[in-house]
């Protein structure tokens, strides 16, 4: 029977009769069948309980020994890691606890404490018994949700004072059965009010819910040893740092032809979250990125191509994800996401993305000029914009002297910009997740005469000093390094640089922390991502985990307890090593607390600012709510309230710039789409971080003028005190 015609025959007493009676024969038989051997609503699937293979075997012993003698992290294999994998493994696989009883966990209690021996030596038994029944759960889990659906949204009561927790990753697990159909009652609650608020009639969320919970009771009944393999594995893996992960064939697969998408895709890229797919990361020039919608941290719910219905991808394998996401070029996929600032899993919006390639020009640095007046004086900042640390790596085999990379680019705006005259430069590294090693090295190379710029530390405590060896510099004038939460790897390691050398201030919010470098190993059957050495700037300290702390910070609306380094579990340390001798070009000491003082009068006056950190607390207060309630009047004034916060802030951005206020939220969110459409719009946001980053330089250029030359300072070699490893 279709979605449709069981919505149908639901206004029909007798079909209510018969489908309940068929309920009760169903709940029986899941009662009296073993493990695995329960019948399905609505079809004569059977769940087949998934088992482990020889090369699956073989390859965990492999993984298990280069991870004891090849990460860059010194851990066993003991008793205490064995509940640390088991606790991940159930987190993986029921992260929300809305699938397990206690019941269910206290079976497993007995086997708790000895995965990690079995994992040692490829016995995958215990992992895969764990699987078998998360699957079983799911699928009853699935089919009360169905069966709930069937007898009626209308059944259920919205006047009730009850409240659903948001987030249960750190709740207790339920006592038994009756307790997860009381749990999952809510859920559905919750699920029925979020779309009656965004206007749905009920028919429809009834198909809508069917189509999603079918979906998933189909993804279910269809699991596969590798599924079990893989998610056992990355359990494993990930106790050693949160970069270190396990690829199936098929996921190696994907990994080759790159995970980010950028063959004709949109440009993110994704991991597995629970059971959603998680936007990490968008790629700079591609789809996403220039649509600007997307955003790090977001969750994909559902996944519709052109003039089809979506597809909802809650469950999925993320292999398929990708799958579902790629496509032609030119062709439009739309995606429905959880926003990272949603306060609850039930507020979701649609981004519509044309799919194309990411191309390399698309990526290059671009510079702009920012025009100042200060005491009837005025100022002439320039502005580079640094996407990624790219290269062509192919023009540059194949000796093409005009190859484009980061580096070169950058050089030749430098002189333009040079050449109009520029009083200062900004280099904007914001959203820039990193690229090339060697493209970072090169770059500090354009504001220093020489010198070392990243030391790498391997797992045998052998260290490696990149060094700019070119006496050249391309810019020796006063110099401001933007960040933010997004700014990883090459960028750190660029904006730590100019940090140590003295060489310019580092502006915006503390840098993502990835400060790790991987390699990717074959197996008899996949790959292993590995840790395997680590980044540690030329004074010493590592830019793991801490990331560049700004000498001014600028808040930003990115979460950083959702997205950054410390925020991954089983990430590695910061630690230090000795610092290499390298040149102070000069000391910010004298003049950073003035330079604070005047960037925090400014803001403390500035409009923009204070909308800015409104928006901050807004968001919150949003994050920090961790139940809603699912009494209708309730949360409709919720909505409500949320939705006039944000016309609200909205219309003062606008009526700061002189533009009329939007009526509506709708008319909002259509002049959002619109911009986004518009490949040439700017973020608001972004022109005022900018704007500060120049007057910072201003700050500086009245405070002392020998900034402004790198020429002549009175140089000198530091060398830090050797400090012990905490490895």
């Amino acid at each position: 029977m279709t979605i449709a015609e069981r919505i149908m025959a639901r206004r029909s007493p007798e079909q209510n009769f018969r489908t309940g009676l068929c309920k009760a024969v169903t709940v029986a038989l899941l009662l009296s069948t073993p493990l695995g051997l329960q019948a399905k609503a609505d079809s004569p699937s059977v769940y087949e309980p998934v088992a482990p293979t020889i090369e699956q075997a073989r390859a965990n012993i492999l993984i298990a020994r280069q991870l004891q003698f090849t990460h860059f992290r010194d851990l066993g294999i003991s008793d205490e890691l064995s509940g640390d994998v088991f606790d991940a493994y159930l987190d993986y696989l029921d992260g929300q606890r809305i699938y397990l009883t206690k019941a269910d966990i206290q079976k497993f209690e007995r086997i708790k404490g000895q995965l990690g021996s079995a994992l040692k030596t490829g016995q995958l038994q215990p992992g895969f018994d764990i699987y078998n029944l998360v699957q079983q759960r799911i699928i009853e889990r699935l089919q009360f949700a169905i069966s709930v659906i069937d007898d009626g949204i209308n059944k259920l009561d919205f006047s009730e004072k009850e409240r659903i927790l948001v987030d249960r990753s750190e709740a207790d697990w339920v006592s038994d059965a009756q307790a997860l159909d009381e749990l999952w009652r809510k859920r559905i609650k919750n699920a029925v009010l979020a779309q009656r608020l965004s206007g749905s009639e009920d028919d429809a969320i009834e198909e809508t819910l069917l189509r999603r919970y079918e979906g998933q009771l189909k993804r279910a009944y269809q699991a596969r040893s590798e599924d079990a393999f893989q998610a056992y594995m990355n359990a494993f893996t990930g106790m050693w740092d949160p970069h270190t992960s396990y690829f199936s064939p098929r996921t190696s697969e994907n990994f080759n032809i790159n995970m980010s998408l950028s063959l004709e895709g949109i440009g993110a890229v994704l991991q597995s979250d629970n059971e959603y797919t998680k936007v990490v990361r968008l790629v700079p020039g591609g789809p996403a990125s220039k649509q600007g919608q997307l955003q790090p941290a977001d969750r994909i719910v559902a996944v519709s191509q052109e003039d089809k219905k979506p597809v909802n991808v809650i469950g999925w394998r993320l292999d398929e994800v990708v799958d579902l996401i790629r496509g032609p070029r030119n062709s439009t996929v739309t995606l429905e996401v959880i926003p990272a600032t949603a306060s609850d899993e039930t507020m979701t919006k649609t981004i519509a993305i044309k799919r194309d390639e990411v191309k390399l020009e698309e990526q290059s640095a671009s510079k702009d000029t920012l025009q100042l007046e200060r005491g009837g004086k005025e100022y002439t900042i320039g502005v580079v914009t640094i996407p990624t640390f790219y290269a062509d790596f192919q023009a540059m085999q194949a000796g093409d002297p005009n190859y484009k990379s980061t580096t070169r680019d950058v050089r030749s705006l430098i002189a333009e910009l040079e050449a109009e005259g520029v009083d200062g430069l900004v280099i904007d590294l914001r959203n820039n997740g990193g690229g090339a090693l060697h493209e970072a090295n090169d770059l500090v190379g354009l504001f220093i005469d020489k010198g070392p710029t990243v030391q790498i530390r391997n797992a045998n405590n052998d260290v490696q000093v990149l060094n700019d060896e070119d006496p050249s510099v391309a810019y020796d004038g006063p110099l401001v390094v933007l960040t933010n939460r997004m700014s990883a790897s090459a960028s750190e390691i660029f904006a730590g640089a100019i940090q140590d050398y003295g060489r310019g201030l580092v502006v915006g919010s503390q840098t993502f922390g990835k400060g790790t470098v991987q390699a990717v190993r074959p197996l008899n059957h996949g790959q292993l991502k590995i840790t395997q050495s680590k980044f540690y700037r030329v004074s010493g300290g590592s830019t793991q985990h801490k990331g560049v702390i700004p000498d001014i910070e600028i808040p930003s609306r990115i979460d950083k307890t959702r997205i950054g380094e410390d925020a991954l579990d089983h990430a590695l340390p910061w630690d230090q090593i000795e610092a290499v001798p390298h040149t102070r070009y000069y000391d910010f000491s004298g003049i950073i607390d003035e330079l604070r003082k005047r960037h925090e009068e400014r803001f403390s006056i500035s409009p923009e600012f204070s909308l800015l950190q409104q928006e901050i607390d807004f968001l919150a207060e949003q994050r920090a709510t961790d139940s809603v309630s699912l009494n209708q009047d309730e949360r409709s004034e919720q909505h409500k309230q949320v939705e006039r916060t944000r016309l609200a802030i909205a219309n003062a951005r606008r009526e700061l710039k002189g533009e009329q206020p939007f009526d509506s939220l709708d008319d909002l969110e259509d002049w959002q789409d619109q911009q986004a459409a518009d490949l040439n719009s700017t973020d608001e946001e972004l022109d005022f971080v900018i704007r500060e980053g120049g007057h910072i330089m201003a700050d500086m250029l009245d405070l002392d003028n020998r900034m402004a030359s790198i020429l002549n300072p009175q140089q000198f070699a530091v060398q830090a005190p050797a400090a012990a490893s905490t490895r």
